[in-house]
């Protein structure tokens, strides 16, 4: 009764009621709101105040952000138990790159939506004549996330093919290479690229194939473009309705017509991004 008083009490210097403040909003209803806003926003507003701060670590809030199969990807991802961290801290985590199957692979949150992606490196997809130095590098580069890509001299049979057991929260997703015509270095701090090895990829397309344990295909065809630029070239889409155990999704590109050598071509990883994020990458 004391706190009501005082709240309607009259300012004797001012002579006009005080008005409750951010202050006096209770920690539940905070945390209630923030369930509806986006963790920047979750963030930001946690700066306001100490009931705030102390909304914005709510567990009930956090929980609602992050994907359905969390505790999948913390134990597989940071090698933890679900139940040793709290789930504002766990969103954090997972929003951070974190590499798995010995660094070959990388998986993050989207820091606004909660949204899973993931990486493939080069060194985790089994490429015909990659132990051949007469065809294939692995070369150091600052422009890949893995500091490092396959890059292809010459070759007759051009051969590229994965596969990924993952368990990804319900959604749709797209599969993308991402490629680039010639061997880019810095010369002086400026970015230059070396075209001389790059042939081929005008005469016959790359094939693309995508298929996933429960039956799903795509495929597409396309020839290699914009030389000195990393693009992405879309495979395929796949979706998942089923979390609650991991999917087995196959992928390729090949271009085997031996009429012709191509080269001069660097594979840096396969990325899936949830395909409404995939778009921006077409």
């Amino acid at each position: 009764m004391g706190a009501g008083v005082s709240g309607l009490a009259v300012d004797a210097q001012r002579g006009f009621p005080l008005r409750p403040g951010l202050d006096d909003v209770p920690e539940s209803c905070i945390s209630s709101i923030f369930m509806y806003l986006d963790p920047p926003e979750i963030c930001k507003l946690a700066s306001l105040n100490r009931a705030f701060r102390g909304a914005s670590l709510a567990d009930f809030v956090w929980e609602t952000k992050l994907p359905s199969n969390y505790r999948y990807l913390v134990k597989k991802v940071l090698g933890q138990s679900p139940e040793t961290l709290s789930q504002k801290e766990t969103y954090a985590r997972l929003c951070r790159p974190n590499r798995f199957d010995g660094g070959t692979k990388e998986v993050w949150l989207d820091k606004n939506s909660g949204k899973l992606c993931l990486a493939v490196s080069a060194k985790a997809l089994k490429i015909t004549g990659i132990d051949d130095r007469r065809y294939w590098n692995h070369i150091p580069t600052e422009e890949s996330r893995f500091q490092t890509v396959a890059y292809l001299q010459q070759i007759w049979w051009f051969e590229v093919v994965g596969e990924l057991d993952f368990e990804f929260p319900p959604g749709a997703y797209s599969l993308f290479f991402r490629l680039q015509l010639g061997k880019s270095s810095k010369r002086f701090g400026r970015r230059v690229c070396n075209l001389d090895q790059v042939h081929g990829w005008n005469i016959k397309p790359v094939r693309f194939q995508l298929s996933t344990s429960n039956g799903q295909q795509a495929s597409s065809e396309c020839y290699l473009y914009e030389p000195g630029n990393w693009v992405h070239y879309h495979v395929g889409d796949f979706v998942i309705e089923n979390s609650n155990s991991p999917a087995k999704i196959k992928f390729s590109m090949m271009q085997i017509d031996c009429t012709h050598t191509k080269g001069g071509l660097c594979v840096d990883s396969v990325l899936i991004y949830p395909s409404e994020f995939g778009q921006r990458l077409k």
